[in-house]
């Protein structure tokens, strides 16, 4: 089978060296839902490591396994989305490449699964201890509902991928 690639990049120079940057990239559907991705989980990981209880006083909430299971996904899925833009950002073909492999497809899937269920469990867990005093009841939910966002981008961005992947 074969395709056509565009490929257009940018020069950058600095001190005699020259770095190529894929630019068009940033311009296409997947490259923007994972620059999406990428922000809105930096913004995951802020607001439930900011706001996560580091246990040095004891608390009437000291079970906190929804919240540390929310901040595993949501750090383990921002530096694979970071590694997979940048890898398309820096390479002049392997965003083209990419795409036509499995990678991306079982990448998103696993990604959108695993966002929903941390998503939902949060959410959860804090409208369960809703009736309890809260002070970071706003925060979390707001974590809760930026995760089932970034499980619907993962989605669409799985959609996409077997697509491309398929060749549709």
């Amino acid at each position: 089978m074969s395709h056509t690639v565009t490929i257009t990049r940018t020069t950058v120079a600095s001190s005699g060296t020259a770095v190529f940057i894929n630019s068009n990239y940033l311009c296409t559907t997947p490259g923007l839902l994972k620059l999406a991705q990428l922000l809105l989980g930096a913004a995951c990981v802020g607001v439930v490591g900011y706001y996560i209880d580091h246990g040095y006083a004891y608390t009437a909430r000291s079970n906190q396994k929804a919240e540390l299971f929310y901040l595993l996904i949501a750090v383990a899925f921002l530096i694979g989305t970071f590694c997979l833009l940048t890898s398309c950002l820096v390479s002049l073909s392997t965003a083209s490449m990419i795409s036509k492999t499995i990678y991306e497809v079982i990448y998103h899937g696993v990604a959108f699964i695993l966002y929903l269920s941390a998503g939902l469990t949060l959410l959860i867990e804090v409208n369960h201890q809703k009736s309890y005093y809260r002070s970071d009841y706003d925060p979390y939910l707001a974590a809760a509902i930026m995760g089932l966002v970034m499980a619907a981008l993962y989605l669409l961005s799985t959609f996409l991928a077997n697509r491309q992947y398929r060749g549709i």
